[in-house]
């Protein structure tokens, strides 16, 4: 086994490698950026260096400086964990030539599999079944414009050197067919350095199932089973689950086959997932193969007993394969829900911020959570958002699914957006309850998952009251002068105590409960609480864990109640609800602006200035393209109006809510139009 090993990569995937390398009595050295430096997974290192500024491209894809590290600090092998070098051939290639053990595949594998073109060849050959497209090197635009015409619409445009659903675009129409492919290409340019492109049939509600396989360097070749990776979002993954829910063995074997013939075909070694789209029907056809461990791997981990990275790394030192394919058994189910930074109202914007308050459900054999962040860390715009991995494991389906649930109640965020609520929707709909799946299973649910936001009972309110109650009492108690103007009892000189708490509730979609106004009065055993129609009888206490302990009418229970600013985060029964602590008297005589100026939604970087200033356009018009976290997002016009001006210009870093565009509104009868000023992003 290796002494020490260098770990090419950031974040949870680079946490999960530590823990089987301490198991193993294995040495770790971390790389960071600067954005980096005081990272979970520098902290877990036996040894951590720098290698580059924040952007990737100057850090975790300087493979030099990866190399230079890993000298530096007497590794013997390097492990790219999955994203950035990864699938680098060059890389590999690099750690070779430079003494290092790369842990992962031979670079002519990487190479072979690297290009979705070259990969669909070679699957041709091994009579691995391909989805209709085309895959030629002729790039011209009117060349991949015909072949979309002859396959027939909707067809998929795809980097050939992509994955993680980046550079992907669904075409419906021959007149969309141009702008998709721009956009495609600059994102692929973006994320993988190469623009070049395949155009694929787009399946209609196909299913997206994966083989996880492993060789070794004696001949051996193995898969573990599959996983459904249907449920997904802009082509890219929120919920996996293993086994595949009505999967037969029949079935299983045959795709497994193929997805050793797949290996076989360019001399694999190490652990690879070959990717599959299913028909209703049950057909199946090859899209590509992940020359990396998988994100979804736990799953895998979960249903076999089996540690895929210690797999990983004996292979790499030579050893053969631990068990052979009939030694291998399915024992259960399990299920991993994705938990981002990003807001799911705002179609999955990524979000940045520091995580104010994080809470994670207790970890047991059953559930598992990979994560590389801790409260107090920081979501920056330089990386994928994801926060954790919740994985729940049952003896069947249902019960892993049930288990999630309670998992995804318990588990609380506060600082940024997430999508923690949606998930829980999500895997409380019926086609997934049920195990409907494909990949248009968010399209289907959209009205369950993306509805108006439910009613916020007063017991909510009554919890944040009595957070903001008892931090005012503290703020008392640290007060100066006699102790009868510091007393915390509610005592006043010739009335009873009552006070009014305005709270505007903050939705999760883009409508908004009017304010709610809570009453509240000292009483011998706490406090009185008065709401529209309702009166509740209110005392709290905090536990050891630092929790509440809430009373509301003789009914006692554990609640949550975090305080970030004018915002009161409110967790209790697996709800959550967020307040704004409202001071009536701070807005008196402001009144609402109409305003058409486009702001930035997120932090980023602007690609494309999509329109001349002084242009008319209408509602709707895409204007301007950004790009963060390697995703890109046209804003449009916000009515009909005219571009007066750009405030950026291509190449330029924004800020999130940075006035973009000057932006000068149709004027409506009866109401003077203007240029923007201060105006909310489109």
């Amino acid at each position: 086994m290796f002494r020490k090993i260098l770990i090419a990569n950031r974040g949870e995937i680079a946490c999960r490698i530590q823990r089987t390398a301490k198991r193993l009595g294995v040495e770790t050295v971390a790389v960071y950026s600067d954005a980096d430096a005081n990272a979970l997974h520098v902290r877990l290192a036996d040894e951590a260096l720098g290698i580059g500024p924040a952007p990737a491209k100057e850090s975790y894809l300087r493979g030099a400086a990866i190399i230079a590290a890993a000298r530096r600090a007497g590794a013997q092998a390097v492990h790219p964990g999955y994203g950035f070098l990864s699938e680098n051939a060059e890389f590999a290639e690099q750690c070779t030539q430079a003494g290092l053990v790369f842990i992962g595949p031979p670079a002519t594998a990487i190479r072979a599999m690297g290009s979705k073109s070259a990969a669909k060849a070679l699957m041709h050959k091994a009579s691995v079944p391909l989805v209709p497209g085309y895959h030629g090197p002729d790039q011209a635009p009117e060349v991949l414009q015909q072949a979309a015409d002859d396959i027939g619409y909707p067809v998929l445009i795809k980097a050939s050197a992509g994955g993680g659903g980046k550079g992907m675009r669904r075409v419906d129409r021959a007149a969309d067919f141009a702008a998709a492919l721009a956009s495609c290409r600059r994102e692929a340019a973006a994320s993988f350095g190469n623009e070049q492109v395949l155009i694929e049939k787009y399946l209609l509600q196909p299913r997206h199932i994966e083989i996880q396989i492993f060789a070794d360097s004696h001949g051996n070749a193995l898969h573990l089973f599959e996983r459904d990776c249907s449920v997904q979002r802009r082509h890219q993954k929120v919920l996996e689950e293993a086994p595949a829910p009505g999967m037969d063995a029949a079935r299983r074997a045959k795709m497994g086959a193929a997805a050793l013939a797949a290996a076989r075909a360019v001399g694999y070694v190490g652990a690879g997932t070959v990717e599959f789209i299913v028909e209703p029907g049950g057909s199946f056809y090859f899209m590509e193969m992940n020359t990396r461990l998988q994100v979804e791997h736990p799953v895998t981990e979960m249903i076999t007993g089996l540690d895929l990275v210690e797999w990983q790394l004996r292979v790499a030192c030579g050893e053969a394969l631990p068990l052979r394919q009939d030694q291998l058994s399915i024992h259960g189910h399990a299920i991993e829900a994705r938990i981002y930074a990003e807001d799911p109202a705002r179609d999955f914007l990524p979000a940045t911020g520091r995580l104010v308050h994080l809470l994670t459900p207790l970890p047991s054999a059953s559930l598992r959570i990979d994560a590389g962040v801790e409260q107090g860390d920081e979501i920056t715009p330089y990386y994928d958002p994801m926060i954790a991995k919740l994985v729940a494991w049952g003896e069947t389906r249902e019960a892993a699914r049930v288990r999630l649930a309670q998992a995804l109640q318990d588990f609380q965020i506060v600082g940024l957006s997430n999508n923690l609520q949606f998930l829980s929707r999500l895997i409380a709909t019926p086609a997934f309850a049920s195990a409907d799946l494909d990949t248009t299973l968010i399209e289907r649910e959209h009205a369950r998952l993306f509805g108006s936001a439910p009613a916020v009972p007063d017991e909510m309110l009554a919890i944040a009251a009595l957070r903001i109650i008892g931090q005012d009492y503290q703020a008392a108690r640290r007060g100066a002068g006699a102790a009868v103007w510091r007393s915390s009892d509610s005592w006043r000189l010739n009335a009873p105590a009552e006070r009014r708490l305005y709270f505007r509730v903050l939705g999760q979609g883009p409508a908004e409960e009017p304010d709610r106004v809570v009453t509240v009065s000292a009483t011998a055993a706490g406090f009185q609480m008065q709401f529209a129609g309702a009166t509740l009888q209110a005392s709290c206490s905090v536990t050891e864990n630092g929790t509440l302990r809430v009373t509301l009418n003789k009914r006692t229970f554990d609640a949550n109640a975090v305080i970030q600013g004018a915002r009161c985060e409110v967790f209790a029964h697996g709800e959550h609800f967020s307040f704004e602590h409202a001071d009536p008297l701070a807005h008196v005589g402001v009144e609402a602006i109409a305003a058409g100026g486009v702001r930035a939604l997120m932090p980023g970087r602007v690609v494309a200035l999509l329109v001349r200033p002084g242009t008319r356009v209408a509602k709707g018009e895409p204007l301007l393209i950004l790009e963060a976290m390697k995703m890109e997002q046209s804003l449009c016009a916000p009515a009909d109006g005219e571009c007066v001006a750009f405030n950026v210009a291509v190449g330029e870093q924004v800020t999130e809510g940075a006035e973009l565009i000057e932006f000068k509104l149709d004027p409506v009868p009866g109401l003077d139009a203007g240029s923007s000023s201060g105006a909310p992003a489109a």
